[in-house]
């Protein structure tokens, strides 16, 4: 090497050393992304083989996938320091434990987007082509993640997910069955937010923060409900914005495209923009 690189290289790994300082790192390793991109790209196939189509045996998938999803798990809690590193083996298989439950709700989310978009020619095309069904299938894996208090891993699946469709659903959220995503990009759903079921949105929605609490040091309080609430069969057109944690959408209202709404709306309300 000359020695232009090899000043190049040692100042790069000065830089990493200050990096690893700085962020208080408590381990050599840390979770691949993507290990963990592949981990959902095989949970998916696992699920729905006929449209994440693999060439590898499906036992042997499964076993490649209980082994993956315990060494990323260890990287993830060694990282955040957490007890639970002797619980790996139990807590991969506790997720593998969900796959069928989380294949029935997203058979009934592929249901809600065939029928709810009048464009699908069938469930298929949904399977294979829908955005929203995508990303949709990579938080219900990403939530038991966050239920099983492995944040760092249901994270960076939904990242992946937003990266691949502009939705970026929080793995905190609560999200019930039938849920329909049209169109999807730019869609925001906040960590705390709880959705019923027969939910649609469409893209551009937001379901956010009104405003953060800080504690004596002005900073953000964290592990308080910020995010709204949203009743069963409720219809949030094109770029609304509903924000705060006390903010609930009662059943069967509707929302309509690019309103601002910081308050309560009533079960069956209908509310619309106006600029007067």
């Amino acid at each position: 090497m000359n020695e232009e690189l090899k000043k190049i290289g040692d100042a790069l790994l000065f830089g990493v050393e200050k990096q690893e300082a700085a962020i208080h790192h408590n381990t050599t390793e840390v979770p691949n992304k993507n290990a963990v991109r592949e981990i959902v790209n095989q949970l998916l196939f696992l699920m729905f083989p006929s449209y994440f189509k693999e060439e590898k045996n499906r036992d042997a998938v499964l076993e490649g996938v209980f082994l993956d999803l315990k060494r990323q798990i260890g990287f993830a809690l060694s990282l955040e320091g957490s007890t639970m590193l002797a619980d790996t083996e139990e807590l991969s298989m506790s997720i593998l434990e969900k796959m069928p439950f989380i294949q029935e709700k997203l058979m009934k989310d592929v249901e809600a987007l065939y029928e709810g978009d009048p464009a699908a020619k069938g469930p298929e095309e949904v399977l294979l082509s829908y955005p929203g069904f995508f990303a949709i299938a990579v938080y219900r894996i990403a939530h038991e993640l966050y239920l099983l208090k492995i944040p760092y891993l249901a994270r960076m699946m939904t990242e992946y997910a937003h990266e691949k469709t502009g939705i970026d659903i929080h793995a905190g959220a609560t999200i019930g069955d039938y849920f329909f995503i049209d169109h999807g990009t730019g869609i925001v759903i906040g960590e705390t937010t709880v959705i019923g079921n027969h939910v649609k949105l469409y893209q551009g929605v937001t379901l956010g923060a009104k405003s953060f609490e800080l504690d004596e040091n002005g900073n953000p309080v964290k592990g308080i409900k910020r995010h709204p609430n949203i009743g069963n069969h409720v219809v949030i057109y094109a770029n609304a914005t509903i924000l705060g944690g006390k903010t609930t959408v009662g059943d069967h209202a509707v929302i309509g495209g690019n309103v601002w709404i910081t308050h309560s709306v009533p079960e069956g309300k209908t509310v619309v923009y106006s600029e007067k």
